[in-house]
């Protein structure tokens, strides 16, 4: 397996010969009829061989298993500031560490799904001051080397730990000036905090608080439990973008929260409100996907100070939710009065706001009091109570009664609109013992018998393109 060094000769500066050495091509080609054949040659110059590799190194995929040497690094990576080295064979952190540490200005690495799930021994891990982002997606790190690498890296405002298989969170991180907005008393020793699961806040390994991060992805970790992400809120206090995206996550709570309906002064639900609190920064947020099923985790969600982003698609509540897309966007939207951008749409500008909030008091307002929220209290006191729409159907009609004459016979059937002129001779077929091929329909609009009937002489043709009304007539005629 090559070394980093012969991937990157081999991909920038290989193949390259000698100013001297230019291709001289042959062409073939005919002259004109009855003239001899001719030769001409093509001069095409040869590139010159690249001085130093871009800013931008991509080698993945190209089973790199070692650095090589170091000096030889240095000095064709003097200009690289993010290398990705996707999935290779890199097992040993040392080589990892000697790579970035001859790239003198290297900002970002990329080392997913790379061999590297060892764990780090503390005493060789050098401190690196120039990485600001390192991608660490498939490698099944421990939380003990994650540990490591955090201690090493202050100035980190990026990690990717996604696809990792990580249903707990083993760090956790203490911060005494921490306070609970409840009762005003230090967050971490309060009963409201019942995250406060003991067992398992003392198996975690207590670190710092690591503030210089500012985005995390966390995607298709198979954790559940809202306790765990608390954890990564308490380790990144700084954090703005947080990424979730296919975690089986049931709640935003910090207890089981099973009953929707339960009061909002039920100690559950007390302690649920502080669901938010290990996120001051968050702005934005990726829950895509997960497996939550209940409206009280979007209030929840609503309280959380700076959060402008959301994505919540792909939830168990939207199937069971008997709305269009549309009433459901509007709901989320009276929900969430901070939220400027939800779901990847555009902004959410000012009218469209007020008119999910009136839809949502609307939506409301017919429901028992008991299943209304508390956002309904408050959107009434804004715009007052609402009168509701006037139901007005514009659907047209899908059966109507018309009459059917064949011979001198004359009664009447309910036709269905929405069927093809030949759709309705097969149906007539079996009720009249006629062949639909045998078959001609005349329509007669009531309102217009003056100018007689019109022949219905397309059989794709739908129904109700002819304008059918109640009390029409068709006429089955026999062809000869």
């Amino acid at each position: 397996m090559p070394s980093l060094l012969e991937a990157l000769e081999r991909k920038y500066f290989s193949d390259y010969g000698s100013e001297d050495d230019d291709d001289v091509k042959e062409v073939r080609t005919l002259g004109e009829k009855g003239s001899s054949k001719r030769l001409i040659s093509i001069f095409i110059p040869r590139l010159s061989p690249l001085m130093c590799v871009p800013e931008l190194l991509v080698l993945n995929d190209c089973d790199i298993d070692r650095a090589g040497d170091f000096e030889s690094i240095r000095e064709k990576c003097q200009h690289v500031r993010e290398l990705d080295l996707a999935q290779n064979k890199l097992q040993d952190w040392q080589e990892v560490f000697q790579i970035v540490m001859h790239m003198p200005r290297i900002e970002f690495l990329n080392l997913s799904k790379n061999h590297l799930s060892g764990t780090l021994s503390k005493s060789c891990v050098p401190p690196i001051s120039n990485l600001r982002g390192i991608v660490l997606n498939g490698t099944y790190l421990n939380w003990e080397s994650i540990e490591t690498l955090l201690k090493n890296l202050p100035v980190l405002e990026e990690l990717h730990l996604s696809l990792n298989s990580y249903k707990e969170i083993l760090i956790d991180s203490t911060n005494p000036d921490s306070i609970c907005e409840n009762c005003h008393c230090k967050a971490y020793n309060c009963c409201h905090n019942v995250e406060i699961d003991k067992r398992s806040y003392d198996k975690c390994r207590k670190i710092p608080p690591h503030t210089a991060l500012k985005t995390l992805h966390f995607t298709g970790n198979p954790v559940e439990k809202w306790t765990e992400i608390c954890r990564l809120g308490r380790i990144f206090p700084g954090l703005e973008k947080l990424v979730l995206a296919k975690c089986p996550i049931k709640a935003i709570a910090l207890v089981d929260d099973c009953n929707e309906g339960a009061s909002y002064n039920h100690p559950n639900q007390i302690a649920n409100e502080a669901s938010h609190e290990f996120f001051p920064s968050l702005q934005f947020l990726n829950l895509s996907s997960s497996s939550i099923d209940m409206w009280d985790n979007i209030d929840r969600l609503a309280r959380f100070p700076k959060l402008i982003n959301l994505r919540v698609k792909n939830w168990p509540l939207w199937e069971n939710l008997d709305c269009t897309e549309h009433e459901r966007r509007q709901l989320l939207i009276a929900r969430l009065p901070n939220v400027t951008i939800l779901n990847g749409g555009g902004v959410i500008g000012a009218d469209e706001r007020e008119a999910a909030e009136r839809a949502f008091i609307r939506y409301y307002m017919e429901k028992p009091e008991s299943e209304r929220p508390l956002r309904y209290n408050e959107l009434t006191a804004k715009h007052g109570r609402l009168d509701p729409l006037v139901n007005v159907n514009f659907k047209p009609e899908k059966r109507v009664k018309i009459f059917l004459t064949y011979h001198d016979q004359t009664e009447s059937r309910l036709v269905d609109i929405n069927r093809t002129v030949q759709d309705l001779k097969l149906k007539l077929e079996k009720l009249l013992h006629l062949p639909s091929n045998k078959m001609r329909l005349f329509y007669l609009d009531q309102d217009y018998k003056d100018l007689g009937p019109e022949e219905m002489r397309f059989p794709n043709k739908l129904l109700y393109s002819y304008n059918i009304q109640a009390g029409d007539e068709i006429i089955v005629d026999e062809k000869k």
